[in-house]
Parts: structure tokens; sequence; C-alpha cells
């Protein structure tokens, strides 16, 4: 299959799939569906795309499987921690602000913006799946795994760190400093667009997949000034004393390498230092 009608029937797979969903929140009364679905619909894009181009690549099926197992561990990662929980409060204040008129407005300015959202992030594992020279896998695949790899890490492990904390009850309203979160306010978000920053440079390896270039940039300024960091950031600040001098002494999104180094070396020195107190004794 050629770019254009791949293209069209993505982007018809994500338009019924994001009407499906509304329908259903709309049973539902529940508009927070749709974050479940982000992760979700990314997987769906990936195997649609794949299927269609019809081609048995090692790079097309490279991207396909790293897609769905980001947005499958996303959307299970998300169904977990929201199940039982009420509609999200942004959307609450979306339906008492528009009354009567929430239905068609969640359907434009929810699910309508987050299908074209998607269907745009989604462009390299689209490009990536035609068949194009080279037909093997190179460096810049590999250079593509290994951010994928570490951006997936980085994601899944502080979303597990925070759970963690989260589940301790002594720990209600304080802020989580520990882990990957003591070198970044925001290990998970940072490893969202680091790893589709790997996807794009799996996907530039074809000369269509090249075009793409606008696609991690768009996820990384979400995260960094729409939905993500901005955001989230604005309701800790009220809720969490602490937060704003967790703010002054944390990098916002990039991990601090030099704060890692530093604390490693202290690490080894307090155990050389024991190590010197029992071989004394």
């Amino acid at each position: 299959m050629s770019t254009a009608p791949l293209l069209i029937c993505t982007a018809g797979g994500v338009a019924g799939l994001m009407s499906a969903v509304w329908l259903f929140s709309l049973w539902r009364r529940d508009v927070s569906v749709v974050d479940i679905l982000w992760g979700l619909g990314f997987a769906c894009v990936a195997l649609l795309a794949h299927s269609l181009a019809g081609e048995g690549r090692r790079r097309a099926a490279l991207l396909t499987a790293l897609t769905v197992v980001w947005g499958v561990r996303l959307a299970l990662y998300l169904l977990w921690r929201n199940w039982g929980q009420p509609e999200d409060y942004r959307y609450q204040a979306m339906r008492r602000h528009h009354g009567e008129r929430f239905a068609l407005v969640s359907l434009v300015t929810v699910f309508g913006l987050q299908g074209v959202l998607m269907w745009l992030i989604s462009l390299p594992v689209q490009l990536g799946q035609l068949n194009a020279p080279p037909n093997e896998l190179g460096w810049l695949d590999g250079l593509g795994l290994a951010l994928w790899l570490i951006g997936f890490g980085c994601e899944t492990i502080g979303d597990a760190q925070l759970a963690r904390f989260k589940s301790d009850p002594q720990n209600k309203g304080k802020v989580m400093d520990r882990g990957l979160w003591r070198y970044t306010r925001h290990p998970n978000y940072f490893g969202d667009a680091l790893l589709w920053w790997g996807l794009y440079l799996i996907a530039a390896s074809t000369p269509a997949g090249r075009w793409a270039l606008f696609s991690p940039i768009l996820m990384t300024g979400l995260l960094l000034r729409v939905s993500g960091v901005p955001l989230l950031e604005r309701k800790l600040v009220k809720t969490r004393p602490a937060y704003a001098e967790y703010i002054r002494r944390t990098s916002s999104f990039v991990p601090d390498l030099g704060r890692f180094v530093r604390s490693f070396r202290v690490s080894v020195k307090n155990d050389d230092d024991q190590t010197d107190h029992h071989q004394r004794s």
C-alpha cells in the first residue's frame, strides 16, 4: 500500500475508535476513559498500519512491537490507577460549565482533539511501515531502540516508584522525591518523550519516515508546555506545601546527571568507610 491510502485508512480508524469511545463515555458519564484510550489508541494505529502495509520487514515489525508494548503498558497502568475513581476534575469542571452542550463539546475538544494528536504523533510508526530501503536494520535503528529502551525504563520505573510511594498512607500530602524523582520532577514524562524520539529515529531510516520529525517535537512540546508538566505542577503547588522547594532543587524534565553522579560518589564513599570500619574492628 502506498503512503496516501495508508494515512487515509489510519485516519479513518482513529476517527472510528474515538467516536466509539465517546459514545461509551456518554453511557458511563465519565470522560476519563479517554485517558486510558490514549496509549491503547497508538497500539491500535500501529497494528492497523502494519496490517495495511502488508510487509514483513524487521523495521515495520520493530516499530509495531515497541508501540504496542508502550501503549498497552500505559493503558493498563492508567486503568489500574483510575479504577473506581470519580471522573477527572478537569472533565467535571467542563461538564458543569457547558451543561447540556457538554456531550458535543467533549466530542470535539476532548475526543476529536486527542484523535488528531494521536494520528499526528503516530506518523513515524505509520510511515515506517512502508517498504523502502534500507530494508535491513542499521545504526540509526539501533540508536532509536536504545533511546526507546531508556525512555520506556524511565517511564515504567517512575510510575512504579510513584505508585508505591502513594500506597503508603504515611506519605499522604508529601512530595515524592525518591528514586528517579530525585533527579527529575517528571521521570515518566521525560521517558515518554525520549521513547518517541527513539521511534522517530527508527522510522527516519526510511525516506518517508524522516518527514515525521514534528512528531516527537509535538509530543515533547505537549508534555513540557501544555498537558504535562504545567498542568500537573499548577495543581501540586496548591496542594503540596513542600512542592515549591522541590521545584527549586530538582530539574523539571531532563534528569540531573550531575546530581546522580554526586550521589553515586557519596554512596561509594560511605560503603568504603563502612568497609574500613569493619576491617579495623
